[in-house]
This record gives C-alpha cells, structure tokens and sequence, in this order.
C-alpha cells in the first residue's frame, strides 16, 4: 500500500498548483490530495474553494457525493465489497455480515490494528459473476465464504 504524506498546508498548495493549469480542475485535485494525504483532509476543502473561486459548499458537496473520497486515511489494505442488487441477490448481504464480524468493524471503517479498511462498493461491473469484491484494487468474482475467508487473511497478514 501507499505512503501516505502527514498534513502540510504547504504541499497542499503544491498540489493545488500542480494542476491548476488542467479546464476543470477540482476532481483531479482531490484524487491528487487522497494521493498525497490518504484522504481529503477538512482544511483542503476552503483552500480549494479560494483558488477555483467556488463556494465551500460546492467544494463539501463534490466530495462527500463521491463515495472514493475518504475523510481519514485508510487501513493499509481496503477491502471494498459489492453491495449492488445482483451480489446482493447472490448473497452479498451474508458476505458482508461476515466481514464484519471477522474484522470486527462495520462497512465504512477500519480494523482497531489500522491494517484493513473495509468499505461498501456500488458495483464493480461483474453482475455475471457475484457477488464480487476488490482487494487493494484487485477484483474478485464469484465471491464466497472461504474465498472471502481468503481475502482477510490476506489482508491481515
């Protein structure tokens, strides 16, 4: 997994600067603050507004419509399970119930160690073969128990 840079406002600026000269910029700035910070860090949000000349309002709403952006930094594995009606209907919600219990933290956040994060994912585009889940942005199809029993150890270790 990524190193992640400790918040400075100055880097900040950098990244903002770096991609100030792109039409549209302020979505491949985040991306470039998760990048950098392992997430979209609070203070970012009026620093962005002021250089794009937006609201603080458009900035928060870009950020928390898209399900990516994180407001703390990620364990050192993510762990995404589909949640989408057809891994659902393909027994999602039970594999979902067992990651939890497994890692024992819920969807959305991060194992007590800091080693995993498991998140819900709203399609991964393989509805043939679910229910699905990626690991560290590797795909899993035909997900089951043991598979997914897999993918934590994996995780874990």
């Amino acid at each position: 997994m990524p190193h992640y840079e400790p918040w400075s406002e100055d880097r900040a600026r950098a990244v903002i600067a770096e991609f100030a000269h792109l039409e549209g910029p302020l979505m491949p700035m985040l991306h470039a603050m998760q990048e950098t910070f392992g997430h979209v860090p609070d203070a970012v949000v009026p620093m962005l507004a002021e250089h794009l000349n937006v609201s603080r309002a458009e900035v928060h709403g870009v950020v928390t419509f898209y399900h990516d952006f994180r407001h703390e930094p990620a364990g050192q594995h993510v762990l995404k399970l589909c949640r989408a009606e057809a891994c659902q209907a393909a027994g999602g919600d039970a594999l979902a119930a067992h990651a939890e219990q497994r890692l024992g933290c819920k969807l959305g956040e991060t194992t007590a160690d800091g080693r995993v994060t498991v998140e819900p994912i709203y399609c991964l585009g393989l509805c043939a073969t679910a229910p699905s889940a990626m690991l560290d942005g590797r795909i899993v199809a035909r997900l089951n128990e043991n598979r997914l029993d897999k993918l934590i150890t994996e995780a874990q270790s």
